[in-house]
């Protein structure tokens, strides 16, 4: 689990992402054991997403009804295929009217920065990381830690990548 939770973010100066700090999560080792997400799906054109913005907007305002903010704010992305991805928005309790699902697992995180065009390159970093520890990744996901205006706002667009062993 990671230690030290309170220092995963900064305080918004955006009114909106939180400034990510990239260090507990770099070339890590996390467990999680039975995390809760509200789970929703997003359409793609080429891994392209083309509406997360309603996607997230739809799924914000059930959260906030229900009072089930996470502590933790982590959105993952299962980029199953070309045309579509699977999303994960941790909360802290049931969201009604969503479909909730429970995560749980031994993962290896590692940071990345820049551009998204750099995904392919990414993951092909995080396979070796993978083998580097010995291990095999079952699953992979992806933790955008903010949206394109916020990663421009703060100059940096980190995203996460999660292989389950």
């Amino acid at each position: 689990m990671l230690k030290n939770m309170d220092k995963l973010y900064e305080p918004s100066e955006t009114g909106c992402c939180l400034k990510f700090n990239p260090e507990p999560w770099d070339e890590k080792e996390i467990t999680r054991e039975n995390k809760l997400f509200l789970k929703d799906h997003v359409v793609s054109a080429f891994r392209i997403p083309l509406n997360f913005g309603q996607v997230m907007t739809r799924n914000m305002k059930k959260i906030k009804a229900a009072a089930a903010l996470a502590a933790e704010p982590i959105i993952l992305s299962d980029e199953k295929s070309l045309w579509g991805a699977d999303v994960y928005i941790a909360v802290s309790k049931e969201v009604p009217g969503a479909e909730m699902i429970k995560i749980s697992g031994t993962f290896l995180s590692k940071v990345f920065e820049g551009s998204f065009q750099n995904i392919g390159k990414w993951i092909k970093e995080m396979e070796t990381f993978v083998k580097t520890k010995g291990q095999v990744s079952k699953k992979v996901y992806f933790f955008y830690t903010t949206c394109p205006k916020c990663a421009k706002f703060y100059g940096k667009n980190y995203v996460v990548i999660l292989a389950q062993i």
